[in-house]
């Protein structure tokens, strides 16, 4: 028998592996966790089929859904890439859960990835669901996929820094107050289901600035109207993924 061939060798997986299996984690408790799957899956469905079916709101010339479906589509993005990424990540700080786990061989950075993927992950599922929803409901949209897989990716990396911000400046208990109050802001006054028209001019103005309403009105310019990439919607999207991004990494606390 040759000297160490039942030797021990420990050490840390690759990399590569440990995002995967903390996606995998991060992902499994999303699904358990009934509050977020309220916020994530069950209240854009319910809204989608609530404003489809019943005519509370003026939308203009054409069908509800095909106004509604990307402003929801939209709302699913932020629900997860900010609301639940914030809450869910803001408890992690409290409980230590972050501070073990950047002691651990996954290095912090990677730790970020995994959470990112794990949001990319359930986006997947809720766009598939919403649109299985907004197909019953006789939906028809146009537009390159492309562009709209380019709004969503740039809509999660804006909610996703600003997500984390929240999540590693502030008290748990207020993450929680402060994610859920801005949710209802935005579902109300971001373009989601109330036309921003609606509003006056200068208040048009200063909403169509959110990130949320960038990204439903850049999928609506795709879906509902055919049109080719919405740079405007875009760059709004991506100045808010370099601020909140930038912001978090700066001033995030571990601890």
């Amino acid at each position: 028998m040759s000297a160490g061939t039942f030797t021990p060798n420990p050490g840390a997986a690759p990399v590569s592996r440990m995002i995967l299996a903390q996606t995998a984690l991060e992902t499994r408790m999303l699904l358990r966790n009934g509050e977020q799957l309220l916020l994530t899956v069950i209240i854009p469905a319910l809204l989608l089929v609530l404003f489809s079916a019943v005519d509370i709101i003026d939308v203009g010339t054409g069908k509800s859904v095909d106004f509604l479906a990307p402003g929801i589509l939209a709302l699913a993005v932020m629900s997860t890439a900010f609301t639940g990424q914030a809450i869910a990540t803001g408890f992690d700080r409290r409980y230590g859960v972050l501070k073990r786990l950047g002691a651990s061989p996954l290095p912090r950075w990677a730790l970020m990835a995994a959470k990112t993927l794990s949001v990319l992950v359930t986006e997947v599922l809720q766009i598939a669901l919403l649109t299985v929803i907004a197909f019953a409901l006789g939906w028809s949209p146009h537009g390159n996929p492309l562009s709209v897989a380019l709004l969503i990716l740039l809509g999660t990396a804006a909610f996703s820094g600003l997500g984390l911000l929240m999540a590693g400046t502030l008290r748990a208990e207020a993450t929680l107050a402060a994610a859920n109050l801005v949710f209802l802001l935005l579902l109300v006054g971001g373009g989601v289901i109330v036309p921003l028209d609606k509003f006056p001019g200068a208040v048009q103005s200063v909403l169509g600035l959110l990130p949320i309403s960038a990204l439903s009105d850049g999928l609506r310019e795709v879906l509902q109207h055919g049109a080719a990439l919405p740079w405007g919607d875009a760059a709004v999207l991506a100045a808010w993924a370099v601020l909140g991004l930038g912001a978090a990494a700066r001033w995030f606390r571990w601890e």
